[in-house]
């Protein structure tokens, strides 16, 4: 153990995986912000906390499991129609993706038409809620999970490595977590954006299962683009909103 504490490449190795941990979990986080962006305000904490929980003992749980995720990729069954060989894991990721994709598409329809919150029980309502988002979560994190420990394992040979990766990357998600759910609660527009590349993220999972995988620094790239632009823009409206207030304080301003 104090030998694999002394090697640098232990910590060069613990540094890069945690970054990859850290960047693979944006995905997550965002989307675990929009499901308990439903719940009452005092469940949100709770259930965020929750499913970033679940997602590192179900990452721990597969790196423990690393025969089983190697027998994933063997091929179960041949598509004729595109000759691929789909796996174990193909199907987790066509699955996921297309939950991925029918969940946003079905918030974003939410966002625009607007839900009816009205109940005859709000207790046994805010319970299966609360049930409901956290099942959704476990199913998130179980795509997520698997990508993740895939590359992982693609990069580090000690599993004692990645799992030290694992905790510690979802330790930081914590400490940002809440404050990522808030912004995203906030800012319609960010929602609205981060829900049109969980869209994206999803076609990609199936793409990815069906043989054609996209490099994801494309995605993340165009998503660092796009909230950059929305950030001056946010910026850009509340300079536009100040401006109009103190004309309005001025004697003789515009109305």
């Amino acid at each position: 153990m104090l030998e694999l504490l002394s090697n640098p490449q232990t910590w060069i190795a613990f540094a890069t995986l945690t970054a990859l941990e850290l960047v693979l979990g944006i995905d997550n986080i965002i989307f675990i912000s929009i499901l308990v962006d439903k719940l009452p305000k005092a469940r949100q904490e709770v259930a965020r906390r929750l499913g970033l929980f679940m997602a590192m003992f179900m990452r721990i749980a597969l790196l423990l499991l690393l025969a089983w995720i190697v027998g994933l990729v063997e091929p179960l069954f041949t598509l004729p129609v595109i000759d691929k060989g789909i796996s174990g894991r193909d199907l987790i990721l066509i699955g996921g993706g297309l939950f991925l994709i029918w969940k946003s598409t079905a918030e974003i329809h939410g966002s625009l038409e607007g839900e009816d919150d009205t109940t005859a029980d709000g207790a046994r309502a805010a319970k299966a809620a609360f049930t409901s988002v956290i099942l959704q979560i476990m199913v998130i994190d179980l795509v997520f999970s698997l990508d993740s420990i895939i590359t992982a394992v693609g990069m580090v040979d000690d599993v004692r490595i990645m799992i030290a990766a694992v905790v510690a990357s979802v330790g930081l998600m914590m400490l940002f977590a809440s404050a990522i759910g808030r912004f995203v609660s906030d800012h319609p527009t960010i929602k609205m954006l981060a829900l049109s590349f969980l869209v994206v993220v999803g076609v990609v999972l199936v793409a990815d299962g069906f043989g054609h995988p996209v490099p994801k620094g494309y995605i993340y790239f165009a998503m660092a683009f796009s909230l950059g632009v929305e950030m001056i823009n946010i910026k850009m409206r509340k300079k536009t909103a100040t401006a109009v207030k103190l004309r309005q304080q001025i004697p003789g301003g515009e109305e």
